[in-house]
């Protein structure tokens, strides 16, 4: 049973001929640093945030222009190659977020200013909205999609080594620990996202790029074909400029909430969606409903957000464990093994061990019609095939929770669930329970406002907002009869 449909839960939906978890950003770089190496006719980079000094393998030693530094990286490559078309497209950001967030455009600009790199800022998107995907097109034949921003402060091993003299900033300060996921695809997916990604630099520079791909892949990255998995490509964009506002990640996600059976697991930076709430509640009322697990950040890194996504998130946790009448709901905020918090970034759903979505797309109301988002969703329907995404999850436990995976697996196995795995594993306390605050008038009104989390464009400057109902309410929200398979 699938609950990706073309049109409806996603934007397009094929078979995948190579695919690949990246668990937090040093897999990532190293993945991406060999990909851009091997790029013969482009290299297309979306991004929320970027800066040129960001290093694809940090050695603990930060000096001026780094090799691996990835403004250098892009412009030898442009130059060592030149029918190679290097564009970057970044979010042109409001100036109060720029700061609160440690966005400087102004960094690549200078950076790729004379050189064959074309970097550019988009701004076409409803005024307090932000473009929030993170994808990377290379040749139109693999990419990257996720979480992941190219950014100085993102880098980070799967240990979360306590004081990792690699996490530095390049004025040398640490910077925290921090988990992201990012999944690389050959094939049709990475079509998709190059479509995606002439889509928006169209819009913004009024510029209409031919595709890039030969229709073979040489680059070979993403390993060996899953057997029965499909891709498909979800997205969020607002209405805009004659467009019509585009929810497909979030209808994604109340399909498979609803489809559930044995357990729903979530990693991410918010919990603000009133929506998902709702819709998580239903099933944890259920008397044989499934497991929720979320591991979210115990607290946002920036000011903007520990004063809008904090507090609004608090009221939703207690009406989760309100709901809890069947001890079958855990929300999880993790430490690093020297109990330093681990900021939560990644945007990762896990569906009965056969689905899985990796994306940009947060728990909030944002995510759901007024940032624009890109998700890629993995529907393992093979029996071998759901091995991975079962593997997938252990190899994210197990890191969290700081055992190795094959115990992990073992305790699972042996458990009654997946919570009971979790709680037999944890005995160094590294998956903490979430602490949130006892929602007072401040928290309540924060979520009932959505204050900086409005869900579409028509309530961004709304200060009563109406109740939150889910895409089309009548075609797009699934119940367990329509989603049995299709004809």
């Amino acid at each position: 049973m699938s609950v990706l449909f073309a049109g409806e839960t996603c934007w397009r939906v094929g078979p995948t001929r190579g695919l690949a978890f990246l668990i937090d950003n040093e897999a990532y770089y190293v993945a991406l640093l060999e990909a851009l190496e091997s790029a013969r006719r482009s290299i297309w980079i979306l991004g929320w945030a970027f800066d040129p000094r960001t290093r694809l393998a940090p050695d603990g030693q930060e000096g001026p222009r780094d090799p691996d530094e990835i403004g250098e990286i892009l412009i030898r490559l442009a130059d060592r190659k030149p029918g190679l078309d290097v564009r970057v497209l970044i979010w042109k950001s409001a100036l109060s977020i720029n700061g609160s967030h440690a966005l400087f455009e102004h960094r690549a600009r200078k950076a790729f200013h004379g050189t064959r790199v074309r970097y550019r800022e988009d701004g076409k998107i409803p005024f307090g909205a932000c473009h929030h995907q993170k994808v990377v097109v290379i040749d139109d034949e693999i990419a990257f999609c996720g979480g992941g921003d190219i950014a100085v402060n993102r880098w980070d091993s799967v240990g979360h080594v306590h004081a990792d003299p690699r996490r530095i900033l390049p004025h040398r300060a640490r910077h925290a620990p921090r988990h992201d996921v990012m999944v690389l695809v050959e094939g049709a997916g990475a079509a998709t996202l190059g479509e995606l990604f002439r889509g928006r630099w169209a819009l913004a520079m009024g510029e209409r790029l031919p595709p890039s791909h030969s229709g073979t892949s040489t680059l070979g990255l993403a390993g060996h074909p899953e057997p029965g998995s499909m891709v498909a490509v979800a997205r969020t964009q607002p209405a805009f400029g004659g467009s019509a506002m585009v929810q497909e990640i979030l209808a994604l996600r109340l399909a498979a909430i609803a489809a559930a059976r044995r357990t729903i697991s979530f990693e991410n930076q918010y919990l603000t969606s009133h929506l998902i709430t709702e819709a998580l509640v239903r099933r944890l009322e259920e008397p044989d409903g499934p497991e929720v697990v979320l591991v979210l950040a115990a607290r946002s890194p920036s000011w903007f957000d520990r004063m809008t996504m904090d507090p609004a998130r608090s009221p939703l946790i207690h009406r989760l464990r309100s709901a809890d009448k069947h001890g079958r709901f855990r929300a999880y905020a993790p430490d690093s093994s020297g109990g330093e918090a681990i900021i939560v970034h990644s945007k990762l759903d896990i569906f009965d061990d056969r689905l899985a979505c990796v994306g940009s797309a947060n728990l909030n109301n944002r995510s759901e019609g007024f940032d624009t988002e890109c998700a890629i969703a993995i529907d393992d329907a093979a029996a071998d095939a759901q091995g991975k995404i079962i593997r997938f999850r252990d190899q994210l436990l197990s890191h969290f929770l700081g055992v190795s995976e094959a115990a992990f697996a073992a305790a699972r196995q042996g458990s009654t669930g997946l919570i009971a795995a979790i709680e037999a594993m944890n005995g160094a306390g590294r998956l903490r329970p979430l602490d949130v605050k006892v929602p007072g008038w401040w928290e309540r009104f924060v979520s009932r406002r959505r204050l900086g989390d409005p869900a579409d464009s028509s309530e961004s400057w709304r200060f009563f907002k109406p109740k939150r109902r889910g895409p089309g309410q009548t075609s797009n929200v699934a119940t367990h009869a329509e989603l049995e398979p299709r004809p």
